[in-house]
C-alpha cells in the first residue's frame, strides 16, 4: 500500500463523512446551498469539459490514433465482446438507468426547461423528454470515461505503466512528477470522488430499493431498515469483490444483463410494442438533432435551478464516476484497438441507454397522457415511478419485485467494482491487492452512501447529487490536463511505429490474378504493396518469422476477382472487368 495515496484519501473521506453527522441539523440546508455555490460557479466549466471530451473522443477513433492496440501490436483482447460489453455497462451506469428510467423522461415532459419553449405536457414536450434524458446518458457521459479509460489501458498495456490515474498525466510533466507529490495528489482525489460517486450511486439504488419494498407494503421505511439493508448489500458486495474481476464480478455482469433485459422486454411487449419501436427510432433521431443546441447549453439568463438539478448533476456525476469506471473498462480491455474502444464504448451503451429510456420513458409518457395516474400530488415521484408504471402492466408484483432484483445487483456490481479500482489506486496501480483492504473500501462505500442518506433526510437526494458535483471539481482538471498529455504521447507512438506492408507480383496474392481496378495497366510491370493491419498477423516463437494471415473473402468465392462465376468450369476465357484505355494515361 502506497501510505501517501492511502493516508490523504482515507483522512478526507472520514472528513467528509463526520462532517456530515457533527452538522447533522444543519447538513440538508447545508448541501443544498452548496449544491447551488458550485452550479453557479463550474457549471459553465463542466458543460465545456464534457463536450471537449466527446471531441477528444471522436478525433482518437477517426484518426490513425485508432489503429494503436492497447497492448502489444499483435495481442488479442482478454474477455469475448459480449462479456466486455456486459461488465462495462453493467458497472457504468446501472442503478441510475433503473432509477432514472422512468421519472426523468416523465419529469422532463412535465415541466420541462423554460428557456426551451415549449409547454409541459404536450407532443413537442414529449419528444423534447427523450432528447434531453438521451443528453444526459449518452455520447457525453460515455466520452468522460472514454477520456480515463483509454487513457489507463493505453499507459498500462502498451507503455508498461502501473494501471493508476496520474500515469496519465507523464507525457506531459515527466516521470519524476508524477511519481512526486503532484502524483500522489492526483490518486488521492480520484480517490475520493470515486468513493462518493459510487456512494452517490449506492444512495439512490436503496432509495429505488426501500421504494419499492414500501410501495408493495413488505416495509415501512424507515432509517433503520435504510442502514440494514446498506449493510446487507454491502456484505454481498464484499464477498463478490474478493472473488476478482474473472469470477464474481463477470458473472454478477453477465447476470444482471439478462435480468435488466428480460424486464425490459416484458415492459415492451406488455406494452405498445409498436409505439415504442417508432417512439426509439424518433428518438435517435431528435437527439442527434438537439445535441449541437445542448451540448453548449449554459443557462445563463434562465434555467439555471434546471441546469443544476440535472445537466450540471450528470456532468459532476460522471465525472466523479471516471476513475473508478474508465479504470475498471481499461482493466477489462487489453488488446483492443484504440478505435474498437472508442466507439464500443460511445456506441453500444448509447445505443442500448437509448432503447433502455425510451421503453420505460415513453411507456410512462404514454400512460401519463392517456390515463394521468403517473404523478403524486402533481408530481413526478423519483422513487416509485418505476412501479407506478409495472402496476399497470400484468404480473404487477413479479415484475415489481424483478426490479428490485436488478438493483440489487447493480449495488453489487458498482460497489464491487468500485471497490477494487480505488483499492488499485491506493496499491499504486497493482493489479493483484490484498482483499482486506477490498473489504476496507466496500465497507466504506456502504458507510458514506448510508450516511449521506440518513443525514440528508428529505434532501436525501440532493445530499447525494452535491457530494458527487463536489468532489468531481478537481478531477475535471486533471482529465483536461490528461487529455493533452495522451495526445502527445498517441503522435509519438504513431511516429515511430513501423506500419508492415507485404509486397507481392501483379499477379496478385494466393495465385489469383490481380484486378484491373487495383493494378493500372502503367503499373503492370511493378509490384503490388498491401497493408498489414496488427492484428493479422503472429510471430513464430522459433524463428521470429512473421506468419500473416490472409483475409476471408467474406463470398466465400474461389473466383478470382474481376472473373465470372462459371466462367472457367464452362471452359470460358475469363473476360476482362475493363478494356484498356486507346490513348495512354498516366496515374
Amino acid at each position: 500500500m502506497d501510505p501517501r495515496v492511502f493516508i490523504p484519501a482515507s483522512v478526507v473521506i472520514f472528513g467528509l463523512i463526520g462532517f456530515a453527522v457533527i452538522y447533522s441539523g444543519t447538513a440538508a440546508d447545508a448541501f443544498g446551498t452548496l449544491n447551488a455555490a458550485v452550479t453557479d460557479g463550474v457549471g459553465w466549466w463542466y458543460v465545456l469539459a464534457t463536450t471537449g471530451f466527446v471531441g477528444f473522443a471522436v478525433y482518437c477513433g477517426i484518426s490513425r490514433v485508432g489503429t494503436i492496440r492497447l497492448g502489444d501490436d499483435n495481442e488479442r483482447p482478454e474477455f469475448s465482446f459480449m462479456a466486455w460489453l456486459a461488465m462495462l455497462f453493467s458497472a457504468g451506469m446501472g442503478i441510475g438507468l433503473v432509477f432514472y428510467g422512468v421519472a426523468e423522461p416523465l419529469t422532463h415532459y412535465v415541466g420541462p426547461p423554460a428557456s426551451l419553449g415549449i409547454q409541459g405536457s404536450t407532443d413537442a414536450a414529449a419528444n423534447q423528454a427523450m432528447a434531453l434524458t438521451l443528453f444526459h446518458w449518452g455520447l457525453h457521459a460515455w466520452a468522460i470515461y472514454v477520456v480515463v479509460g483509454l487513457g489507463m489501458a493505453y499507459m498500462t498495456y502498451r507503455r508498461g505503466r502501473p494501471l493508476s490515474v496520474r500515469w496519465l498525466l507523464e507525457p506531459l510533466l515527466g516521470r519524476d512528477r508524477v511519481e512526486g507529490w503532484i502524483g500522489h495528489t492526483v490518486d488521492s482525489v480520484a480517490i475520493v470522488g470515486t468513493m462518493f460517486g459510487v456512494a452517490t450511486s449506492l444512495g439512490f439504488g436503496i432509495t429505488q430499493i426501500a421504494a419499492g419494498l414500501d410501495y408493495l407494503g413488505w416495509i415501512e421505511v424507515n432509517n433503520w431498515w435504510v442502514v440494514g439493508m446498506i449493510a446487507a448489500i454491502t456484505a454481498l458486495a464484499t464477498y463478490s469483490v474478493v472473488s476478482g474481476v474473472s469470477r464474481g464480478l463477470k458473472w454478477l455482469s453477465n447476470i444482471n444483463m439478462m435480468l435488466a433485459g428480460v424486464l425490459a422486454g416484458f415492459v415492451l411487449l406488455a406494452g405498445p410494442t409498436l409505439f415504442l419501436l417508432q417512439a426509439w427510432v424518433q428518438n435517435l433521431g431528435s437527439y442527434v438533432q438537439s445535441l449541437p443546441e445542448l451540448m453548449l447549453r449554459t443557462g445563463p439568463f434562465t434555467d439555471g435551478a434546471w441546469l443544476g438539478t440535472w445537466t450540471i448533476f450528470y456532468w459532476g456525476w460522471w465525472i466523479s464516476w471516471a476513475p473508478f469506471v474508465g479504470m475498471f473498462i481499461a482493466r477489462i480491455s487489453r488488446g483492443r484497438t484504440v478505435r474498437e474502444f472508442v466507439f464500443a464504448v460511445l456506441l453500444v451503451p448509447t445505443i442500448i441507454g437509448s432503447l433502455w429510456f425510451t421503453v420505460f420513458g415513453d411507456s410512462a409518457i404514454l400512460r401519463q397522457r392517456n390515463d394521468g395516474d403517473m404523478l403524486v400530488d402533481g408530481a413526478v415521484d423519483t422513487n416509485t415511478s418505476l412501479f407506478e408504471l409495472l402496476n399497470g402492466l400484468p404480473l404487477a408484483t413479479i415484475t415489481s419485485v424483478l426490479a428490485i432484483i436488478v438493483v440489487v445487483f447493480f449495488f453489487i456490481t458498482s460497489s464491487d467494482s468500485g471497490s477494487l479500482v480505488i483499492d488499485i489506486l491506493a496499491y499504486g496501480g497493482r493489479l493483484e491487492t490484498p482483499k482486506t483492504s477490498r473489504v476496507y473500501w466496500a465497507s466504506l462505500q456502504g458507510l458514506a452512501a448510508a450516511i449521506l442518506l440518513v443525514v440528508g433526510g428529505a434532501g436525501s437526494l440532493t445530499a447525494l447529487q452535491t457530494a458527487a458535483i463536489v468532489t468531481a471539481v478537481p478531477f475535471s482538471v486533471i482529465m483536461v490536463i490528461a487529455c493533452v498529455s495522451m495526445l502527445r504521447a498517441f503522435q509519438y507512438d504513431l511516429a515511430t511505429t513501423p506500419r508492415l506492408m507485404r509486397v507481392s507480383a501483379p499477379e496478385g496474392v494466393n495465385g489469383q490474378r490481380a484486378n484491373r481496378r487495383e493494378v493500372s495497366a502503367t503499373l503492370a510491370g511493378l509490384v503490388m504493396v498491401h497493408q498489414i493491419a496488427p492484428g493479422n498477423y503472429e510471430v513464430s516463437p522459433d524463428t521470429g518469422e512473421l506468419i500473416i494471415a490472409d483475409p476471408v473473402d467474406p463470398l466465400g468465392d474461389d473466383t478470382p476477382r474481376g472473373g465470372t462465376p462459371g466462367g472457367e468450369a464452362a471452359g470460358e476465357a475469363l473476360p476482362e472487368p475493363d478494356s484498356p484505355p486507346t490513348t495512354p494515361t498516366t496515374g
